[in-house]
């Protein structure tokens, strides 16, 4: 008779799957509440202890780590040394596995759980089992994985057995899942002893769903994410309706989320094209901050993701159902809101989280064969850390105007000039090989509005030909880090132009 060792703690669709490998002549061992739930359903079982001839102790923590059980599931089957070491120690041969973990991410993301229930929550045994019969998947079936009991079933009642591609198959699996286990022990430890950049760093993400394609319809993709559920997190969000993402939605919505972020107290609008932004408003109201974003720049809008930190109405909705947009984000929207643009077939409407357990601190960008990791740019600029340098002091307005301008110039590719007025944005110049090229950009867009608004700069300028070149656009104060052997040539340029200019001291590099 063949045996299979069950011990979940999953117990989804367990009865089924039990009942039918006892149908096709399967002894079941098992422990502790699996062997409980299977006798309470007249599944006929085996303790675990009566294979082992030794109790559970310790709480449990020690009931499977016994060499009848491992014996079993790692001894060579047409090794004749293996089997008469087994036939001496009699030691039962195990052909069959099903365990999954104990749940160390449902225990962590509790609210208020402790740091000892998240160590009793560490699995050992189990990671012990199903590591042992994946090395020996030659001969023993492994299954931690609902999803695979019915396949299992299939070609047992078909075969006898499973066949050797389907072990191969859910043994990777099985270190796939023991890895991804260990991975999220390791990140709550070094979490819970304050390590940073330690000398390993392993990252666990589930899937979340395939993509039509990548970046370009040559190239495959799949959407995974982490665990933890972050606030304004496109892969926390829910999509309400419209077409699946595709790589580049998700790259943009992302964008999109972390620039409104920045904006968390007033009623704010984002438009994002390509991961920069293409408008950006704040204002008393969520509509007039919109009406800002859209009139910032209405030609580059279009195809564009438009996010809001405020629930969508009625009159919001039916302006962007007049225009062509991939995504719509919004913490929520009223029923009005949904009915309008839900009209439209293929457009995304998304809901996200404001608020969550989990704040990011790190960022991950991965190289050719390497990973780079740094603190995620949460770096805020207050009104009291502005160093005015230049012999005109910004007024009241355009020190406002400073502040919205070097949030949102710190979302955008380097190298990086905005030109923002009354909390909106008329011009951005992104991802120029110079910095005065990002200001003509910038600054002709602005066209007549730049006069009297404030120019943002991510980092520092290097000569002075900025400066000049907004002076000719009336551009009357500035913003930057400072930190060149030069800085002193802008300033006296702003100086002659009657401009006021501002240090931060920190730069914005979004390379």
């Amino acid at each position: 008779m063949k045996r299979a060792l069950v011990s979940v703690s999953d117990k989804t669709n367990l009865i089924p799957f039990v009942q039918g490998l006892v149908k096709h002549g399967y002894q079941i061992i098992s422990t502790g509440g699996t062997k409980k739930a299977l006798d309470a359903a007249g599944v006929s079982t085996v303790a675990i202890d009566d294979v082992t001839g030794f109790p559970e102790i310790l709480d449990g923590r020690v009931k499977t780590l016994h060499p009848l059980v491992h014996g079993g599931l790692l001894s060579v089957r047409d090794s004749e040394k293996h089997m008469q070491q087994c036939k001496d120690l009699s030691i039962e041969m195990i052909d069959l596995v099903c365990v999954n973990l104990y749940p160390f991410k449902q225990t962590i993301s509790k609210e208020g759980f402790t740091h000892a229930e998240a160590i009793e929550n560490i699995d050992i045994g189990g990671p012990s089992m199903l590591r042992s019969a994946a090395k020996n998947h030659k001969y023993v079936t492994v299954v931690t994985d609902v999803a695979d009991y019915n396949q299992v079933l299939a070609e047992i009642a078909e075969f006898g057995d499973t066949t050797l591609k389907t072990r191969e198959k859910l043994a990777a699996k099985v270190y796939r899942t023991t890895a991804n286990y260990d991975a999220m022990i390791a990140e709550y430890m070094t979490n819970y002893v304050e390590e940073d950049f330690t000398e390993h760093v392993t990252l666990t993400f589930d899937k979340k769903q395939a993509l039509r394609y990548g970046e370009n319809p040559h190239q495959n993709a799949c959407f995974y994410v982490d665990m933890h559920e972050t606030p304004y997190s496109i892969a926390h969000a829910e999509q309400l309706h419209g077409k699946e993402l595709s790589y580049n939605n998700i790259q943009d919505a992302n964008a999109t989320l972390q620039m409104l972020k920045e904006f968390k107290d007033t009623p704010c609008c984002v438009a994002v094209k390509h991961m920069n932004p293409c408008g950006i408003g704040t204002a008393d109201t969520l509509y007039q901050a919109w009406r800002k974003a859209y009139e910032a720049d209405m030609v580059s809008i279009f195809g564009g993701i438009v996010a809001f930190n405020e629930e969508v109405n009625e009159a919001i909705a039916i302006e962007l159902h007049s225009m062509f947009l991939e995504i719509i984000l919004a913490p929520s929207y009223t029923k009005e809101a949904l009915e309008i643009l839900t009209k439209k077939k293929n457009l995304r409407v998304m809901t996200f989280k404001k608020e969550a357990k989990t704040n990011y601190t790190r960022q991950f960008v991965s190289v050719s064969g390497g990973l780079l990791m740094q603190d995620v740019d949460t770096a805020e600029v207050t009104a009291d850390m502005l160093k005015v340098v230049t012999q005109k002091a910004p007024t009241e307005q355009e020190i406002q105007d400073m502040l919205f301008g070097n949030k949102v110039v710190k979302h955008v590719k380097s190298n990086a000039i905005v030109i923002v007025k009354d909390g909106q944005t008329l011009g951005i110049g992104a991802g120029q090989m110079n910095r005065v090229g990002a200001a003509k950009i910038a600054l002709e867009q602005a066209g007549e509005k730049a006069k009297g608004a404030v120019m943002a700069s991510d980092a520092f300028f290097p000569m002075d030909d900025t400066v000049t070149l907004a002076a000719e656009y009336g551009i009357t104060a500035v913003i930057q880090p400072g930190g060149s052997i030069r800085d002193e040539d802008s300033v006296v340029a702003c100086d002659k132009n009657g401009m006021a200019m501002v240090y931060t001291g920190k730069r914005h590099f979004k390379h």
